[in-house]
């Protein structure tokens, strides 16, 4: 089983008790702090819980031997997931991501570790020569994250982005293999 042990969290395969948590937070946490900072501007397509449990897939692999999505956790509490997804298989280009949907652990250096631990793991267990991220410029938070783990801006679309009324840059960043092993 896929466990990674940082110094503040653990990485680990998710199970599907942890459908459960990831439920609640995308759908039935009153106030859904998270979805201010994930991508506001797309629409969250509401699922039944049943239809949502049974789509679970905590095998799913980005390329064999290396899982798309790993859980985050804290004393054995989820607080989140980091994920990673193709935006083309052909060329290798793969897209990174992290949530920590508990605000409680906001601004305590669990995002870099644990984004962090996720980039390493992705490089260690594929020949990927690079990896990416890509965020709006309201969120502040996952740029200085993606920037801490050597992570630099590629791209920036002016404007591309709308949230509550205001546009916003779309913002792509990435690391290649030689510059995260520096």
């Amino acid at each position: 089983m896929t466990r990674i042990k940082g110094s503040k969290l653990t990485l680990r395969k998710a199970t599907q008790q942890d459908a459960y948590d990831m439920y609640y937070w995308k759908f039935e946490d009153p106030v859904k702090e998270a979805k201010e900072w994930n991508g506001p501007y797309i629409p969250e397509t509401f699922h039944e819980k049943e239809e949502f449990l049974k789509a679970w897939d905590p095998d799913e692999e980005i390329m064999p031997g290396t899982l798309d999505m790993l859980i985050i956790e804290v004393n054995s509490h989820f607080i989140g997931a980091v994920m990673a997804y193709w935006i083309d298989k052909n060329t290798d280009w793969l897209e990174t991501g992290i949530v920590i949907y508990d605000p409680q652990y906001w601004n305590g250096g669990y995002g870099y570790e644990a984004y962090y631990l996720w980039l390493d793991y992705l490089f260690q267990t594929t020949g990927l020569h690079r990896l990416g991220m890509s965020t709006w410029s309201g969120n502040h938070r996952m740029m200085r994250v993606a920037e801490k783990t050597g992570m630099i801006e590629e791209a920036r679309i002016r404007q591309a982005r709308q949230v509550e009324g205001k546009y916003y840059d779309a913002v792509k960043m990435g690391v290649l293999r030689s510059e995260f092993y520096q």
